[in-house]
């Protein structure tokens, strides 16, 4: 009697085991085919659009609409309902890599001013005379790190000077129509302060690095003192008090960082278009009536303006690397685990990292090299390859792009609503590939 229960229990009449997937490594992938997924969802905009979130929203409507589009869309069958025989991964894992060529290995654990001084010496020789030229009307240029680090040591300005155009810029923007609510908090004595101490200490001939007085913005998810912290949000702040700065921004302020203020985003940084219907959405300062992309929109919005040279937002997705890519900039999204994300609002997830968005690619590396630096957790559990920065310097890095092999699912990429999504995009990796040699 025992055993015959035993042996029938949690079995129901006609019941059949999930559909498995085969082990990865069964899988012949010469023959697997795309297979263009349908999405179930309905098309809404105005007076249908609202209707319809308050459905959503009712307690009663809103799980069973969700329940039937879930399953329209094969999120249970997938999600719930089939047997993936490998063990999950719940964080990355890294397996052990070869020696990069044409690159310096940076001491993680040694102080920012110094790891910036190391990337610094990968960086070839800086010409004044080509950013510098004795003309009144300059065209529209995007000012590097060491451009500004130049100006203050040749006493052609001041921090305290660009903190003047800084500000102004900020409330030109802010009066335009329609407005360009860049930043979230702003506030331009503590800018004006910030600035003081920054020329101060340059009179004193005592810069602390090559970042002293470059002025950076930080996104609006990210913890920097005395700033709230709201992730563009209305209500955040009340359940999380900012008491210090986050480690990231810790590491900048020892180099005489300027702190422009917390940057807009994309509402907790769930969607890529930067749209935010509680501060205003920022918009891309090449074509005003286009947007930035996401979620990092605000520091993306800053830096291809001009305001700054350097903003650090998070990426989980490409919440750094779509808006960069919008808006002409370089934006660089680390390994994950290679910054301490103690301090930012998405702190324990699994993808999301604390990146730089800059106006060149030097300026990310430098900035880069001053944030780095693991959880002491992480480096124990990760393990990450050590912490490197690429030497510009290097005969092994004259044609590094030449070495890359771009992988394209060909099924996938043109899998678009308008084909001139993937032309377009076909004609950029055609540009690189002769342009650079890549393959």
């Amino acid at each position: 009697m025992g055993g015959s229960n035993s042996s029938g229990r949690g079995k129901g009449k006609g019941s059949s085991p999930p559909p498995a997937m085969p082990p990865v490594e069964e899988v012949d992938i010469s023959a697997v085919r795309y297979k263009s997924p349908t999405l179930q969802a309905p098309h809404l905009t105005g007076f249908s659009l609202r209707a319809f979130l308050w459905l959503m929203e009712s307690p009663l409507l809103g799980p069973l609409i969700t329940s039937v589009l879930k399953s329209q869309n094969n999120m249970p069958q997938m999600l719930q309902q089939t047997a993936i025989p490998e063990r999950p991964m719940y964080y990355p894992e890294y397996p052990p890599q070869d020696p990069e060529p044409g690159v310096v290995l940076v001491d993680e654990d040694r102080h920012p001013v110094e790891r910036i001084h190391e990337a610094l010496q990968c960086l070839p020789p800086y010409d004044p005379s080509v950013r510098w030229t004795t003309e009144e009307k300059l065209p529209f240029l995007y000012w590097k790190i060491r451009d500004f680090a130049h100006a203050y040591r040749s006493g052609i300005t001041t921090p305290s000077i660009v903190a003047e155009h800084v500000i102004a810029g900020v409330e030109e923007w802010n009066n335009k129509k329609p407005p360009m609510p860049m930043l979230i908090y702003f506030n331009a004595d503590d800018l004006r302060k910030q600035a003081e101490d920054s020329t101060r200490r340059f009179e004193q001939g005592n810069p602390i690095s090559i970042l002293d007085g470059v002025f950076v913005a930080i996104k609006d998810d990210i913890d920097c003192f005395p700033y709230p912290t709201k992730g563009a949000t209305t209500f955040f702040d009340q359940i999380h008090t900012v008491e210090k700065d986050a480690v990231c921004v810790a590491r900048l302020r020892k180099c005489g960082v300027i702190f422009i203020g917390k940057a807009n985003m994309h509402e907790l940084g769930l969607g890529v278009t930067g749209n935010n219907p509680n501060y205003g959405t920022a918009r891309n300062p090449h074509a005003v009536d286009r947007y930035t992309g996401g979620s990092s929109s605000g520091p993306a919005a800053l830096v291809s303006s001009g305001l700054c040279s350097v903003a650090i937002g998070t990426d989980g997705g490409g919440s750094v690397r779509i808006p960069s890519a919008l808006c002409g900039i370089v934006g660089f999204k680390t390994t994950y685990g290679r910054t301490d994300m103690t301090g930012v609002l998405c702190d324990s997830g699994t993808v999301e990292v604390a990146s730089p968005l800059a106006s060149s690619v030097e300026d990310a590396m430098l900035v880069y090299s001053a944030i780095a630096g693991s959880r002491p957790m992480d480096k124990l559990t990760l393990r990450p390859s050590p912490l490197c920065v690429p030497n510009l310097l290097s005969p092994d890095s004259s044609n590094i792009l030449g070495s890359v092999k771009i992988g394209k699912y060909t099924a996938w990429f043109h899998d678009v609503s308008d084909r001139e999504i993937s032309n377009t995009c076909e004609d950029a990796l055609n540009l690189l590939c002769s342009t650079f040699g890549s393959q």
